[in-house]
């Protein structure tokens, strides 16, 4: 059901495999799309698991000045500033008993992590391979050498099982030590207990003056769930996940054919 045209005051996007093309660039006619939203009164607002350090090349090319929640809604960041306006960490000794208890159901996995900051690092351990290659990262030795500073998630591989598999098992396992979700292929992630989107967005919405039962969502994987549920629109990209679909309102076509555009352009004529 169609929230009326009036109440669409924010336009929320995920970024890899939504809004973002697969060179990570955006296309001329999204940005079209993202202008007329703005003109009708709409703010933008990026919603991404990518931490900051990794989306701001995209920001600058985008010329995006806003609010970003990154990281899995840890960081509320503010583009046009340069300045971070909130963080969320995860306990380090929580996170490495979550991968033990991950690993006493499945065997071993392979970790990596994202620091804490504006210019954290990404941090990854032998055997962990980067689903995303355009993403910068640093190869440590041994594990313990993911905890040498505050994280705010952590990333998790398994050699065999399917990340639906890795997840649904993690969950189990790792309980209320962390909120486990999945946030593209080969990206299984953990962030602090009770963080996600919908926390994120709650969170940037405010400082807007908005509120996010008027936004337009765009998403693709499960992590985007939390922000589709508080969404007064909910919009899947074409291929997206299963569960994903399944809470959507419309399925647009995909990021590489201007899915967010597509509808922006009919909600925005």
């Amino acid at each position: 059901m169609f929230t009326p045209l009036a109440a669409y005051t924010m336009v929320a996007t995920d970024l890899d495999g939504t809004l973002l093309r697969s060179d990570d660039t955006v296309s001329p006619r999204s940005r079209a799309a993202l202008v007329r939203a703005a003109s009708a009164g709409a703010r933008h607002l990026i919603v991404t698991g990518r931490p900051v350090p990794g989306i701001r090349t995209v920001l600058a090319a985008l010329g995006y000045d806003g609010l970003a929640v990154c990281g899995q809604g840890t960081q509320v960041y503010d583009a046009g500033a340069a300045r971070m306006l909130r963080s969320v960490t995860l306990d380090r000794d929580l996170a490495e008993t979550a991968l033990g208890k991950i690993e006493a159901e499945v065997g071993q996995v392979f970790a990596a992590v994202d620091q804490d900051g504006a210019e954290g690092r990404t941090l990854i351990e032998p055997g962990y391979r980067m689903p995303h290659p355009t993403l910068p990262a640093q190869r440590t030795e041994r594990r313990e050498e993911l905890w040498a500073a505050p994280v705010i998630k952590v990333l998790v591989r398994h050699p065999e099982l399917t990340d639906d598999e890795l997840a649904a098992t993690a969950r189990g396992a790792v309980g209320d030590l962390a909120s486990v979700t999945m946030a593209g292929p080969g990206t299984v992630e953990l962030a602090p207990y009770g963080v996600d989107k919908g926390t994120g967005i709650t969170e940037a919405a405010g400082l807007l003056g908005r509120d996010p039962a008027g936004a337009v969502a765009f998403g693709d994987m499960p992590n985007d769930l939390p922000m589709f549920r508080l969404a007064g629109h909910r919009v899947a990209m074409a291929g997206a996940h299963a569960e994903l679909r399944a809470e959507a309102d419309e399925i647009t076509s995909s990021n590489e054919d201007d899915g967010v555009a597509v509808v922006l352009e009919r909600l925005f004529a």
